[in-house]
């Protein structure tokens, strides 16, 4: 199965490919729910608004907001 998810990995569209709600949330191995939160109070990953009822995320802006959040330290943490 690892070689299948680093086959997917290395397809041209797998940092671009549009995600639904659950499909990022699933990727972030969060709820739907706090990603609607996110978007409205803010401090979430960046999403496209296709439509009024449509949202969808890039797995590069998912990737990146985890990186943000990436700390080696606890000092590090409190700094930011």
């Amino acid at each position: 199965m690892q070689s299948t998810q680093i086959e997917r990995r290395e397809q041209p569209d797998y940092l671009d490919r549009l995600l639904n709600e659950h499909e990022a949330a699933e990727f972030l191995s969060y709820t739907t729910r706090a990603l609607q939160n996110w978007r409205v109070r803010g401090g979430g990953p960046n999403y496209i608004k296709v439509s009024a009822r449509s949202i969808r995320y890039r797995r590069r802006d998912l990737i990146a907001w985890v990186e943000e959040r990436t700390y080696s330290n606890s000092s590090q943490a409190a700094s930011a």
